[in-house]
């Protein structure tokens, strides 16, 4: 076995995930992922952790989602079974990677939007746990990237095995002005939007749940937005239930999308928006800073880090990021969308240039803008 892969496992059961002795750990293993699933059961074991590994093959779940379309009932009840297992967890560990990145294309928008809405109660459960979510490096997912498999996995290693506590304190600087920020405005030749984050709270995604951040790699700083304002355009594309969602523009008023379209999927586009109340709403504003992510893979768990880029996500806000006490936007998706900041683009908090063309102002390639 390789051993970048027993490095993975060590990154995720130790710093990610802060396994502990006697803790009740379900491995979720795409059907790709065998070897880090591996990887990782012997890790969670040396640490004395209690192992319940789970199947989580996307044809499975193809097979059955079309299986309940064709018997025409509905998700109103969440699957008792599911939610013990989750309940009585205490970690939650992802493993993505698997053999068909579009296995589930084909099953009806209806029956989705419907089993994302029954899974509500079966999805706050796994967030209750110190979940966190990683990928293996596939062929499938190499080739989803346009990449060889062996470039894929030099790619997901960069990004994964990395100096997580020198990237931590960079990002801190991000948090910091975020945290104590009022309004926040994207600018680019086809962006204008003012965000609301007043009384909002950061968080510095530094790859671990001591930091509420569930996703290896991570790389990012991300809030709520309490309001949104103005036109987005999103020139990094992303596929979502196999569906390749390109060129899209939002436009936002009160945080509620009110018009929107797309070069590519704007159909799918429609539908996710349609999911819920919450759907139509902005959950978050991130902001990437991962140096060892340096291209689009489609597959958001990297994307979304990439240095020089932002991202919002219409649906569901996380908690970690509002007052306490407050509910947030509430939806079944959460999905996120991707813009290019490496040109003609500003990024400010408060009038004060924070990022310009990619470039925050605290690193040496940052230039001021020139005098009128």
């Amino acid at each position: 076995m390789d051993e970048r892969i027993h490095e993975h496992a060590a990154v995720l059961v130790d710093w990610s995930a802060r396994i502990d002795p006697g803790d009740n750990v379900v491995v979720s293993v795409a059907e790709g992922a065998h070897e880090l699933g591996v990887a990782v059961a012997e890790a969670v074991g040396e640490r004395g952790g209690e192992l319940l590994a789970v199947n989580n093959a996307a044809e499975l779940s193809r097979a059955y989602l079309q299986g309940r379309a064709a018997s025409d009932t509905d998700f109103a009840d969440p699957p008792a079974h599911e939610l013990a297992m989750l309940e009585a967890a205490d970690v939650y560990l992802g493993l993505g990677g698997g053999r068909n990145t579009a296995a589930t294309a084909d099953v009806p928008p209806e029956t989705r939007q419907a089993a994302r809405r029954g899974q509500a109660e079966v999805r706050e459960a796994r967030l209750a746990t110190d979940w966190v979510s990683t990928v293996h490096p596939t062929r499938s997912l190499a080739q989803q990237a346009g990449m060889s498999f062996e470039a894929y996995q030099e790619f997901v290693y960069d990004a994964v095995l990395r100096d997580w506590e020198s990237l931590a304190e960079e990002m801190a600087q991000l948090k910091r002005i975020l945290d104590t920020g009022s309004t926040v405005h994207i600018e680019t030749p086809t962006t204008d939007l003012r965000l609301s984050i007043t009384g909002r709270t950061a968080v510095n995604s530094t790859a671990s749940v001591a930091d509420d951040s569930h996703n290896l790699p991570s790389g990012e700083v991300f809030t709520a937005p309490a309001d949104a304002n103005g036109t987005v355009s999103f020139d990094l594309p992303r596929t979502v239930d196999g569906t390749r969602l390109e060129g899209v523009t939002l436009t936002i008023e009160n945080n509620e999308v009110v018009d929107y379209a797309a070069d590519q999927g704007e159909a799918t586009l429609g539908e996710l928006l349609e999911t819920d109340d919450g759907a139509s709403r902005l959950g978050e504003l991130g902001i990437g800073m991962n140096h060892g992510i340096d291209r689009i893979t489609d597959r958001i768990l990297f994307d979304e880090k990439m240095a020089e880029t932002v991202h919002l996500a219409i649906g569901r806000a996380y908690d970690a990021c509002l007052p306490g006490g407050e509910a947030g936007n509430g939806s079944a998706i959460h999905v996120d969308l991707l813009a290019d900041m490496r040109a003609d683009s500003r990024l400010t908090v408060d009038g004060e240039v924070i990022q310009r063309n990619g470039i925050f102002r605290w690193e040496n390639e940052f230039t001021e803008e020139p005098a009128d």
